[in-house]
């Protein structure tokens, strides 16, 4: 890669032909000298009153660029996504139809290198350093040099995502972990405490449900509240129910491994012991 491709340059969005400075569209520069010294004014021919130039413009309003650029003869196809460049000439000016130029328009983002350039020489054995040759067209060279342009809008850096979202969007549900007894929720000799079962509609409003990307739930904001059948807080409680709520113990992991535990034993040394099967005698 050159030096020439590291400096900032904007890229040619757009090449026409024009007769003059004065039908030269806005915002477009006209090559009137070749880098030899010599006039650009494209040779007249007869039935042609007047020459013309080729133009270009590297204005990033359309945000397209000219990534390509050919020359074609009349009795060649345009090639799949070339255009003809346009023609700003004065009245009955024509432009000759034996070499036609045309370019490759594409969205400014699309690509990442482009035509940067474009220059006119009137000696074919003359080369430009940087620059590519294109093609001879009306008596000139026509030349162009390609390279990494810079961009009219910078695109916008990737968000970086935090660790919980990527736990969210890349990796799979986390391994379960081991339960453990929920001894905030118990009051005095393992019995449910009263915040446990007379919460009200603030506790969950006031906090925050986004307090943590991987802690929400479809749950987050809903209101939560007792039954009253269930709310041992109102004065007409059924004494039997509030006993029988005040006796809840929560069992811990541990608790129900050594109440429910079972070894299998029995029916190990079941699958173990071979049955012993009878033969019938010789005399029967």
């Amino acid at each position: 890669m050159s030096a020439m491709d590291h400096v900032q340059v904007r890229p040619v969005t757009a090449v026409a032909w024009t007769s003059n400075s004065t039908t030269c569209p806005k915002d477009f520069t006209l090559i009137n000298v070749t880098e030899d010294g010599a006039n650009a004014n494209f040779t007249r021919s007869f039935g042609m009153k007047s020459g013309y130039y080729i133009c270009y413009s590297k204005a990033t309003s359309g945000g397209m660029v000219v990534s390509d650029i050919q020359l074609i003869s009349d009795k060649d196809a345009i090639p799949h996504g070339y255009t003809f460049i346009a023609e700003h000439l004065e009245p009955r000016a024509t432009v000759s139809k034996k070499k036609r130029v045309c370019v490759r328009v594409v969205p400014e983002g699309s690509v990442d290198t482009a035509v940067l350039d474009i220059k006119l020489t009137a000696k074919s054995k003359m080369m430009l350093q940087h620059y590519t040759y294109v093609g001879d067209v009306h008596g000139y060279v026509l030349w162009c040099r390609k390279g990494h342009f810079t961009s009219a809008t910078p695109k916008a850096k990737p968000r970086r995502k935090s660790l919980d979202m990527r736990r969210l969007s890349i990796e799979g549900p986390s391994a379960p972990q081991p339960l453990k007894p929920s001894n905030h929720l118990l009051g005095p000799q393992g019995k449910i405490s009263t915040r446990r079962h007379s919460l009200h509609v603030t506790d969950t409003v006031d906090k925050p449900a986004d307090s943590s990307i991987q802690g929400i739930t479809a749950l987050d904001g809903v209101p939560f509240s007792l039954h009253p059948k269930f709310d041992t807080q109102p004065k007409n409680t059924n004494p039997q129910l509030t006993s029988q709520l005040n006796n809840i113990r929560i069992k811990s992991l541990q608790d129900i491994e050594n109440e429910y535990s079972y070894t299998f034993a029995v029916e190990e040394y079941a699958a173990k012991t071979k049955p012993v099967v009878s033969t019938p005698s010789a005399g029967q």
